[in-house]
């Protein structure tokens, strides 16, 4: 407001200010759902104490409820409670008035941001060995189509101390989230520590575990492994041969695993036998028949 005086000094004047709403104005972009939203109103010439009555709405009919206080150095904030239930691309806004002056106005709108929920965090299947393909999907409300989302996988600690393994972009579709995932493990597995070598600190063997979490427009979903842990199993290989190179067939073999588990078999007419379904780590072999 631009104030203009030209009359004289030496005498006295009564100037009359006019009051006035200079601002309305919301303190974010958007407004969440569940959350609290800040507001300002800033105003000119209504003295400290000056009544105020501010009242929230969306334009779908949406109450935010309604708000009483006193301007304080032309200045008055607050905020609103957002509705859990408010609509996407539904807008808020709020409604001052001071009822001394005998002014009202009205704020800016800013879109309301439904409550993101991200449920059903699934892996296609519980167990997984080298170069499977992997789905992994999980059910998305408040975004729309062809939001993007991050998808991050870990390698779960019983500690707590997660590593990071990998992560992939995906967007959203017809409220849901889907992704394939070809599994390598990238570690030796030499290094995997042993049941035996475990007793010594108290602990148990525990072969490879992930679970993956989900990122959309901030919020991270399934820290607490929702997805369920996705376990590494391996697989190994056997062919048994004499000095010459020739395989020796139908020989007896005693396989102890990474979990102090044994299996027993016999080789094939080639020497030959591969096991599935394996527990990774450290394994010795034994032939009895030619020990």
């Amino acid at each position: 407001m631009e104030l203009k005086f030209d009359k004289s000094t030496d005498t006295e004047h009564k100037v009359e200010l006019e009051s006035k709403i200079e601002l309305a104005l919301w303190k974010k972009l958007r407004a969440p759902a569940g959350q609290k939203v800040d507001f300002e109103v800033m105003t000119l010439f209504v003295g400290n104490g000056a009544p105020i009555k501010v009242a929230g709405k969306s334009e779908k009919g949406k109450k935010l409820g309604k708000i009483k206080g006193e301007v304080k150095g032309n200045k008055f904030a607050g905020q609103f409670l957002i509705p859990e239930d408010i609509e996407l691309d539904d807008l808020v806004f709020f409604e001052v008035d001071l009822p001394k002056h005998g002014l009202q106005a009205e704020s800016n709108r800013i879109p309301a941001v439904p409550k993101i929920i991200v449920t059903n965090l699934k892996w296609s299947q519980a167990k997984a060995k080298r170069g499977d393909e992997i789905k992994l999907t999980a059910d998305v409300k408040g975004v729309r189509d062809n939001t993007e989302a991050t998808i991050k996988v870990y390698e779960y600690d019983r500690d707590g101390r997660h590593d990071f393994v990998t992560q992939f972009p995906v967007l959203v579709k017809n409220k849901k989230i889907e992704l394939e995932w070809e599994y390598e493990y990238h570690q030796d597995t030499d290094e995997i520590p042993t049941e035996e070598e475990l007793q010594k600190y108290g602990k148990h063997y525990n072969p490879p575990e992930y679970f993956f979490t989900v990122e959309i427009e901030g919020q991270k979903f399934g820290e607490k492994q929702e997805s369920g842990l996705l376990e590494f199993r391996d697989w190994i290989e056997i062919e048994l041969k004499d000095i010459r190179g020739e395989p020796i067939a139908s020989t007896d073999y005693v396989l102890h695993l990474a979990d102090r588990q044994e299996k027993t078999g016999q080789l094939d007419s080639k020497g030959r036998v591969r096991l599935e379904n394996i527990p990774p780590g450290k394994y010795k072999i034994d032939f009895p028949e030619i020990d």
